[in-house]
């Protein structure tokens, strides 16, 4: 029986401005876990074992036990796509979908969410045009804790 390679072991983050060895392509909900088996750009398996609260975000580097590094792509995933020239319009997007606690990318001019369409729908009536994209995604991390230890659910009480 043929010996398997040792699993490559991802244990912390370094600086982005390292040359990398290889990539590894990640969603979001990827990039939020600190234990994580995953398969490398390349075809070998690895697994993550970073520090609790780490959040990956797309262009940071890796550190592998035995010196391996590989740079964090963050993977196309199903967006919805807003843009105007109106910032009026952008923040009360932005104020009806954080309300939801949607997690949000928000750029000049414009804003992505994950593709939903009861969400589409209440932009459109906000008088904003939604177009459909593969992207990756980058949301804000919020504002009390900078990691985004939750990006899918509740961060606080009400």
């Amino acid at each position: 029986m043929p010996q398997s390679e040792p699993l490559i072991r991802f244990i912390r983050t370094t600086a982005a401005d390292i040359p990398a060895d290889v990539t590894l392509t990640l969603t979001l909900e990827q990039r939020t876990r600190c234990r994580l088996r995953v398969m490398l750009d390349d075809g070998r398996e690895a697994g993550l074992f970073l520090p609790r609260g780490t959040l990956l975000h797309h262009g940071d580097a890796l550190i592998a036990e035995d010196g391996l590094v590989a740079r964090v792509i963050a993977a196309s995933e199903h967006l919805s796509r807003v843009e105007s020239a109106d910032p009026l319009l952008l923040a009360r997007a932005c104020y009806h979908l954080g309300n939801r606690h949607v997690p949000l990318q928000i750029e000049p001019g414009r804003l992505s969410y994950r593709q939903d369409q009861v969400l589409d729908e209440m932009v459109r009536g906000l008088g904003l045009e939604v177009r459909l994209v593969d992207a990756g995604f980058e949301p804000e991390s919020g504002a009390y804790g900078g990691q985004g230890a939750d990006q899918t659910g509740h961060a606080h009480e009400h």
